[in-house]
């Protein structure tokens, strides 16, 4: 399944997405930005996420390109996504925005477009517009981001097409293993974001002790355990050091003695948002 770092999962309209990509959540405008997602092509990685609200599209945009350049890739290459933010929920609304995202990253299409968070009320305005945009072949995939079992259920009973991508905050300590239950028995795809929960792992005795074991960082082990687990993973970073250390996955597996041991580190405990209680 997830022998190199080019390797993809296939989203349920048939959609190749790889399963490791670059997150740039946090991550200014900017030469950093620019450099780091440059770094990222350059060693192999070719999935981009990011989102309007993170208001960095247009040096992703620029990073793109340049590493298109540098590299002699095509755009087909790369997978990007990004994602309408709350305040642009509703079916005009989300259709403007998604023109906004293109004109600031500069490309003809995304691969993925999501729906940042459930707002209540919104979403399925939102959604009806993602449908068009898809149906008109402008976006090659769609989804949504931050949506609970409920929240799926809801939009499903309205939607004509379901959603390709669920993205939710996942990490050991957050397994949301009943939410990835409904979403594998609907062939949506879960990916993780902050999959290696801010840092907040990276002193744990147990895994760095499963690390040692196998030559790798805490990193390495929580992103494996994402791939093992069927799990398509975004982890962020701006070192270049850090961006192939974190694709490096790809030369070892866990034992399932050691999959079992990550499972019981949760504790349904968050860093971001909860999302069935947020105000913005």
């Amino acid at each position: 399944m997830t022998t190199h770092l080019q390797a993809t999962t296939t989203l349920n309209n048939g959609k190749a997405m790889p399963w490791l990509g670059i997150g740039v959540f946090k991550v200014a405008d900017g030469p950093e930005l620019i450099d780091a997602v440059k770094a990222a092509v350059a060693h192999g990685y070719r999935s981009i996420d990011t989102a309007a609200i993170y208001d960095n599209e247009r040096s992703v945009g620029q990073a793109i390109r340049e590493a298109l350049q540098e590299t002699g890739l095509s755009r087909e290459d790369l997978f990007v996504t990004s994602k309408v933010w709350n305040a642009d929920l509703g079916y005009e609304a989300t259709l403007a925005a998604y023109e906004t995202s293109l004109e600031k990253l500069g490309l003809d299409y995304l691969d993925l477009y999501l729906i940042h968070w459930p707002v209540a009320g919104k979403y399925k305005g939102a959604w009806r517009a993602l449908e068009a945009l898809y149906k008109a072949g402008r976006v090659k995939a769609i989804g949504v981001s931050n949506f609970q079992t409920h929240h799926l259920e809801d939009l499903m009973k309205d939607a004509e097409i379901k959603p390709m991508v669920n993205q939710i905050e996942l990490h050991p300590r957050l397994s949301q293993q009943a939410l990835r239950d409904f979403c594998g028995r609907h062939d949506i795809q879960i990916e993780a974001w902050s999959p290696l929960m801010q840092g907040q792992l990276l002193d744990n005795p147990m895994l760095q002790e499963i690390g040692i074991r196998h030559g790798k960082s805490v990193a390495q082990v929580i992103l494996r355990w994402d791939l093992q687990h069927g799990i398509v993973t975004i982890p962020k970073s701006t070192k270049t050091l850090r961006i192939i250390e974190n694709a490096s996955v790809f030369d070892f597996e866990l034992t399932s003695e050691e999959m079992a041991r990550m499972d019981e580190l949760n504790q349904n405990l968050r860093v971001g948002p909860d999302p069935d209680n947020f105000d913005f």
